[in-house]
């Protein structure tokens, strides 16, 4: 019991690490929770302080979740892992469960920054890289088809949210892929967390206000157009 509660410890305190927010104060210092969609997520650093910020936001985001579903849920052992037999699922299924769970939580609600947090989606992302990389590409391939046509991050995302237990399912008994059972389960819990956290973007989209990507090239954002 005591690897379990240590794994999620480690896991929300990796997810806590708020890269969006740091990466804007640490290269232009700007609180990007002041401006733009107010969110502390890698696309409103895009939007406030531009790309440089933007990226290293992305790179810090996924790889904390990549860290906490594929290292310390993996290698971290200090005494037995408790026996689950939840659905039959091997204790290690669910202990990369677990572990994503609370990485995406230190994201949405970080003990590092006022508990106001990103939406989950990069960190969604290196989580579910960890787990299965070959579902993930499919999925990006949706993200970026739907970006492009739509211009919206935010439908993007919901979209290929959407999109991943569906994946999970064609691969699983569609192609005969070999997935585990837990990965759905953990696919449908993901996609509600991001919806829900996308609700005021759904009504903008709905009200046709939400916020487009005007250009594909490298972003100055707000700041490098002298709007802060």
């Amino acid at each position: 019991m005591l690897t379990l509660i240590l794994i999620v410890l480690i896991s929300y305190f990796l997810g806590s690490i708020p890269g969006a927010l740091w990466s804007s104060k640490a290269l232009h210092g700007v609180d990007i929770r002041n401006y733009g969609s107010k969110n502390a997520g890698a696309t409103n650093a895009f939007r406030v302080v531009g790309w440089q910020a933007g990226v290293l936001a992305t790179i810090v985001d996924m790889g904390k979740g990549y860290l906490a579903a594929g290292v310390v849920a993996q290698y971290i052992r200090i005494d037995p892992l408790p026996a689950f037999g939840l659905f039959g699922w091997e204790t290690e299924a669910v202990i990369g469960l677990f572990a994503g769970l609370f990485a995406i939580l230190g994201h949405m609600f970080p003990i590092f920054a006022r508990f106001e947090g990103g939406k989950g989606v990069n960190t969604a992302a290196g989580i579910l890289f960890a787990l299965t990389p070959i579902t993930m590409l499919y999925t990006i391939a949706v993200f970026v088809v739907v970006l492009f046509s739509s211009r919206y991050v935010s439908l993007s995302s919901i979209t290929a949210a959407i999109a991943f237990p569906t994946i999970v399912v064609i691969r699983s008994y569609g192609l005969g892929a070999d997935l585990h059972p837990s990965l759905l389960i953990f696919g449908v819990i993901l996609a509600l967390a991001i919806v829900v956290a996308h609700q005021s973007n759904i009504r903008r989209l709905l009200r046709g206000n939400e916020n487009r990507v005007s250009s594909f090239s490298p972003a100055q954002g707000m700041l490098g157009r002298g709007e802060i």
